[in-house]
């Protein structure tokens, strides 16, 4: 089972179970938004902050003691929205744990490929991320198998800057790394 295990933020966020997490976002500014992931009981997990920062955007995952737990940095200029993740908030290579970029940069929808840490070059994608762009729902695929599934829930909310997510997350997957795909795939379509 151990081989199995989807993890890549960190084991300690893989769960036995599918989990069910609520993921709000909220716009505090034109280039800040702020995400929280709650479970099913309406426990907090997980917050994702984070704005412009010289040239390109940063976002910093924190645990519930508010200690980082990755940080998301969009590659400046990059054509098909590039985004490298690191461990905490390092930016050193030893803290490397994926790259995350559009499958294409001139499709409308939106689809990004998943490359676990240094591998880049030397294969192809370890998951695939296809969504629908007018619904803001997407799949997260590893090996022809879905291992979560995001559904964004549209409310008047929305138009405030208000937005609500469903996400399922299937057992022994790091729900770090699909929120952290989540808010990659929410910035990527948006300022």
């Amino acid at each position: 089972m151990e081989d199995q295990m989807v993890k890549v933020v960190g084991e300690r966020f893989c769960v036995p179970y599918t989990m069910e997490l609520v993921v709000k976002r909220k716009l505090q500014s034109f280039s800040k938004s702020l995400y929280e992931a709650f479970d099913a009981t309406g426990n907090f997990l997980l917050q994702v902050d984070g704005g412009v920062w010289k040239f390109q955007k940063k976002r910093v995952m924190k645990d519930p003691a508010g200690l980082p737990v990755a940080t998301l940095r969009e590659k400046a200029l990059s054509w098909k929205h590039q985004w490298m993740i690191h461990q905490g908030e390092s930016s050193e290579r030893n803290h490397f744990l994926c790259t995350v970029q559009k499958s294409n940069a001139l499709r409308i929808k939106n689809n990004l490929d998943v490359f676990l840490g240094n591998r880049y070059k030397d294969h192809g994608r370890d998951f695939h991320v296809t969504g629908s762009f007018s619904s803001l729902s997407f799949k997260v695929i590893r090996a022809n198998t879905v291992i979560a599934e995001v559904r964004h829930n549209f409310t008047w909310g929305s138009c405030k800057g208000k937005e609500s997510f469903k996400v399922k997350v299937y057992p022994e997957v790091d729900y770090a790394f699909i929120v952290a795909l989540l808010v990659i795939m929410n910035e990527s379509d948006g300022p």
